[in-house]
């Protein structure tokens, strides 16, 4: 009898802790949410993001925090993340570099995308740009192609380095066009486009997320996108597809959670991206920052594009030559 009783004593509390359980998933969020950043405050990715918490602390009721970890090409952020405690109240802003790159630049990587998230929600792609300083007589891709050739390899163009993605964005548009110019790195956007206004370099490849106030305060100059068409608000510049033929190199920015994360708070925080991306003036807020937020997504579409980005970015990095160190 008394070892019924204790078995049934048992059932009972195993219940209770299941349905306390369910009930704290279903009641989500009662707690602050967190949402951590490979990138610093005030870059491209952290405007987007802050602009995207603003509006989901409103429609979920609770805070959402921005935890910016930047540093070690997103290593530093994304490990993070992937280690926080997977209870549905932390998840990662990851780029493409993040989630994609990364696996096919590094022998050894300290987080494995594939193994230790879980898709939620895409936001927005980020188109890069070809840009000049407002002052250069460059006024055209055609006009960068004739001078870096005429230049007897004394053109620069300035990126994030040969293992970030404008670097290789840099490289593909060498390779394709031709022309020969020498690749600078630099230590971030904001150092690359203080150089680039200082005459240090000649161009520079760059996300319109980070540069678009810069050019739209005269003091950059785009010149080409990197996107397949011309990017909405900017459609004055050209894009590279329109010289070089399907090119096609944009980043993007998508949000996922450490392996484990009930589901009941991936769905709802999908469900409620998907309400904002719906919204014509929120989407138009995003795009004056940069990038487009015009492909809402379910999280099993999630699952399927970065499966195709990765197929996709292993065939670029194939045709640049770069090997992962």
């Amino acid at each position: 009898m008394e070892r019924r009783q204790f078995i049934q004593t048992m059932v009972a509390v195993a219940s209770m802790a299941s349905s306390g359980a369910w009930a704290q998933t279903n009641n989500w969020p009662d707690k602050p949410i967190k949402l951590v950043l490979s990138q610093p405050a005030g870059s491209g990715p952290d405007n987007v993001a802050r602009l995207l918490g603003d509006r989901l602390a409103k429609s979920l009721g609770q805070p959402l925090v921005i935890d910016n970890k930047p540093g070690g090409q997103n290593v530093i952020g994304a490990q993070a993340a992937a280690r926080s405690t997977p209870d549905g109240y932390t998840f990662y802003f990851a780029t493409t570099a993040a989630l994609i790159t990364n696996t096919l630049l590094f022998k050894q990587l300290a987080y494995d995308p594939q193994k230790e998230f879980v898709p939620v929600a895409f936001v927005a792609r980020s188109p890069f740009a070809i840009l000049v300083d407002v002052n250069s007589p460059i006024q055209t891709i055609d006009d960068l192609i004739t001078k870096s050739k005429a230049s007897n390899g004394q053109f620069s163009i300035g990126n994030e380095g040969p293992r970030t993605f404008s670097g290789m964005i840099a490289r593909l548009f060498n390779a394709r066009s031709k022309a020969a110019a020498n690749l600078v790195p630099y230590a971030n956007v904001g150092v690359g486009s203080q150089n680039l206004m200082g005459g240090h370099v000649d161009a520079m490849v760059a996300d319109l997320a980070s540069t678009a106030q810069l050019a739209k305060q005269g003091k950059l100059r785009v010149i080409a996108t990197t996107a397949a068409k011309r990017v909405p608000g900017w459609e004055n510049v050209p894009a590279l597809s329109e010289k070089l033929g399907s090119f096609d190199m944009v980043g993007w920015f998508a949000i996922v959670a450490p392996k484990g994360t009930p589901q009941q708070a991936i769905t709802k925080l999908n469900q409620e991206v998907n309400l904002l991306l719906a919204d014509k003036e929120f989407a138009g807020r995003i795009a004056n920052i940069g990038p487009l937020a015009d492909a809402s997504m379910s999280e099993e579409d999630v699952k399927k594009f970065l499966s195709a980005e990765l197929a996709r970015w292993t065939e670029v990095t194939r045709e640049i030559g770069v090997l992962p160190e």
